[in-house]
């Protein structure tokens, strides 16, 4: 059930960010829940690939070559759903910056307390 929840408010966030960004746009609530999988599975099974294979770059920037595997993953996703369209490889690199932001704002936020259970 939380798995749900989350895809549905990845799902959230991917429209509220395409009418925030011009380079970046969603056709529908549909196609915003299939970008939240599509990225989802990107995450769980290129990303660790992408990661390992990166990894001197990586340790040579100090993480920061991080948020180019993330815009990859982005690009990833606009070529695999129609519908959802990125104008640019620097716009996926913003866009998952944001994502981000407000997924851990989201995780924080439904964080449940341990000592209420």
């Amino acid at each position: 059930m939380k798995l749900i929840i989350k895809l549905l408010l990845n799902a959230l966030i991917v429209v509220l960010l395409s009418k925030l960004l011009n380079g970046v746009n969603v056709d529908s609530y549909g196609t915003a829940i299939i970008v939240a999988v599509v990225i989802a599975l990107l995450n769980l099974s290129v990303k660790p690939l992408l990661i390992i294979l990166t990894l001197p770059v990586t340790l040579l920037t100090l993480g920061l070559f991080l948020l180019i595997i993330n815009g990859i993953i982005i690009w990833m996703a606009h070529k695999l759903v129609d519908g959802f369209e990125v104008s640019s490889f620097w716009m996926g690199v913003l866009f998952s910056i944001l994502l981000t932001i407000f997924q851990s704002i989201l995780q924080s936020l439904l964080k449940e307390d341990p000592k209420e259970v």
